[in-house]
């Protein structure tokens, strides 16, 4: 168990806290939040996100289409239809 509360932080603090200036609690929850739940693909979901769909059946980039968040400092890339 402690392994995987490490591996969390580690990963979480270079992918998102290491890149913000957090201001409190509820700021860094909700930003924990919408990147590592939503915009993190996980290995365990055949990298897919836990926000995914998983009616839904991902298919082969035709075009990609880029979303700045957090005011610009990490970028994410989907797929366009």
């Amino acid at each position: 168990m402690n392994a995987h509360a490490e591996r969390f932080i580690r990963t979480a603090r270079a992918e998102c806290t290491d890149r913000l200036l957090i201001y409190n609690e509820q700021h860094l929850r909700r930003d924990l939040a919408e990147h590592y739940n939503r915009g993190r693909p996980h290995r365990a979901l055949q990298l897919r996100t836990p926000a995914d769909n998983p009616d839904v059946i991902p298919f082969p980039a035709q075009r990609i289409q880029r979303h700045d968040i957090l005011g610009g400092l990490i970028h994410e890339y989907r797929d366009t239809a």
